[in-house]
């Protein structure tokens, strides 16, 4: 029988810990609230969706997950080399009829930004793939 590192159990357990307080964190970020009578683009975000940050040697990609949510109802944007993601995440009109049992996806604003590496980036491409959004930020 192979002997494992001890080392990398407790790494691993580490990175895991770190990961779920990040996660723990995101769900209890609540902003002040805005009222109702704003337009939406003027509302606080009530939520930041997890996402993952990948460089290649010509991109920074970006995956970041939102399912159900429209892609018309999304903005990305780089400023002093911050990648903005933001939009909301709307209860379809037949749920607001239904009895609710469980509801784990966050709903209403939402808003993430991510510091990028030193650099200039333009956004190449976003799409929406699986229920993420992918951005590409070309290296220029």
């Amino acid at each position: 029988m192979k002997k494992t590192d001890p080392r990398a159990f407790m790494w691993s357990d580490a990175i895991d810990m770190l990961n779920r307080a990040e996660r723990m964190q995101r769900q209890m970020f609540r902003p002040a609230a805005v009222p109702d009578t704003a337009p939406r683009r003027h509302r606080a975000p009530c939520w930041e969706p997890p996402v993952d940050v990948l460089e290649t040697e010509r991109e920074i990609l970006v995956l970041a997950a939102l399912p159900g949510v429209d892609p018309e109802h999304m903005t990305v944007a780089i400023q002093n080399g911050v990648l903005t993601i933001a939009g909301d995440r709307v209860l379809p009109a037949e749920f607001h009829r239904a009895a609710i049992h469980r509801m784990e996806l966050p709903q209403g604003r939402f808003e993430r930004q991510l510091a990028l590496p030193p650099g200039r980036y333009e956004v190449a491409h976003p799409r929406v793939v699986n229920g993420c959004l992918a951005i590409a930020l070309r290296k220029v």
